[in-house]
């Protein structure tokens, strides 16, 4: 249990044992989500009115916009990867700042409404995959200049400004202040006590608007979030999401990602067999980033998440307070560079929606591409179900 200070203009309040960030106050704390939000929404319309990009072969030339992507994958049969497009790059971005704009503003709305938006917030933000996208069409554009001219159309600017505006939006959305921007916490019938452990003292934190309740209080009265002091088989859950990814990550390395097909000849290509084209072309760069991307951060990640398995279990010796720090650090690190293996899928989504010239040159997405789709987010659902309390449980150092 820490107490949080009077924060000034610019400063945050962090944990002084795990240094996460507890409470920012940002200046214009109402102003600057809005505004960059508002601007966000108005960036992606105008990202998706007009083409996106465009590529020229031997005089046949074709160009795409932002909705045709997901149209070109349901055409090849692959509706489920055309709905992970939608849904991470244009739906949930869109709700996420809808919500900002209604919460920050206090408009009238139903008190459940707003709840749901506020749990939704922090819930969808780690879904968003904007920034993942403009990365993956950024390594589309070195694989295909090879095979022809790639050119840029009125949408891509803005998209790469709705990139970075929903990128802010999130930064200067505080929990802490959304939340008591929504509703006051709930009356305790105990003072905490700084420097002791919830648990210690009966008390748990809620997991989504962080109120202090009763440790036997399941439903939070605020957020009706329903969860516990510790989450229930939270190292039960993390194996076994953990091994669906492991088995299913085989077959995802082995199988196609995508079909060439040039002149009528068709080519299929597994990940690690377009790394090393790649790097035989010459573009090392790009090598690097698919094989960092698509090949060592499933491993590490999976490796990882086992290890925090292990550690956070009864068979894990170490019980200091540095080795606690490093291990939280590791779980911080797979939270964050997971999702950014799904690059290797959006490249495959605009690929098999621009090149399509016929006999010419046509790509098409495999079924490896749903597989490794499969596997990230299999891996993300793993880290989100561990529980990095556990890590600090057999920490007996307290902090003052």
């Amino acid at each position: 249990m820490v107490q949080l200070p009077d924060i000034q203009e610019g400063d945050k309040a962090v944990c002084p044992r795990c240094h996460t960030t507890l409470s920012a106050r940002w200046v214009e704390p109402v102003l600057q989500p809005v505004t960059c939000a508002a601007s966000a929404l108005i960036m992606m319309l105008f990202a998706n009115l007009f083409p996106f990009i465009n590529m020229r072969v031997s005089g046949i030339y074709n160009q795409i916009r932002l909705i045709e992507i997901p149209q070109a994958m349901v055409s090849d049969d692959y509706a489920s990867l055309a709905t992970l497009f939608v849904i991470f790059v244009q739906l949930i971005p869109a709700f996420c700042m809808v919500a900002i704009i209604l919460l920050c503003l206090k408009v009238k709305l139903p008190y459940r409404l707003k709840v749901m938006m506020g749990r939704m917030i922090y819930q969808a933000k780690v879904w968003c995959m904007v920034e993942i996208f403009l990365v993956g069409v950024l390594v589309s554009f070195v694989k295909l200049m090879a095979y022809g001219d790639i050119g840029i159309g009125a949408s891509f600017i803005p998209y790469c400004l709705f990139c970075l505006l929903q990128v802010r939006a999130f930064q200067c959305l505080d929990r802490y202040w959304l939340w008591q921007n929504i509703q006051s916490p709930p009356p305790l019938t105990k003072t905490p006590q700084v420097g002791l452990s919830g648990l210690e003292q009966g008390l748990r934190s809620c997991p989504c608007c962080m109120a202090i309740l009763p440790a036997e209080e399941t439903k939070c009265p605020r957020c009706h979030t329903v969860a516990h002091a510790r989450r229930a088989n939270s190292l039960q859950w993390t194996l076994a999401l953990l091994l669906t990814s492991v088995i299913i990550y085989i077959p995802a390395n082995i199988l196609p990602i995508m079909v060439t097909e040039v002149l009528g000849n068709p080519s299929a290509s597994n990940i690690m067999s377009g790394v090393i084209l790649l790097w035989q072309d010459g573009s090392y760069p790009v090598a690097l980033v698919i094989f960092i991307a698509s090949i060592m951060v499933p491993t590490l990640k999976i490796l990882a998440i086992a290890w925090l398995c292990y550690d956070a279990s009864d068979k894990g010796k170490s019980n200091n307070h540095l080795d606690r720090e490093k291990m939280h650090f590791i779980y911080e690190i797979v939270e964050f560079v997971g999702r950014w293996s799904m690059i290797d899928v959006f490249v495959i989504g605009v690929l098999s929606a621009l090149v399509r010239m016929g006999k010419l040159m046509s790509v098409y997405p495999d079924v490896g591409a749903i597989l490794f789709a499969m596997v990230v987010i299999l891996t993300m659902f793993a880290a989100m179900m561990f529980d990095p309390r556990l890590l600090w449980d057999r920490n007996k150092v307290t902090n003052k």
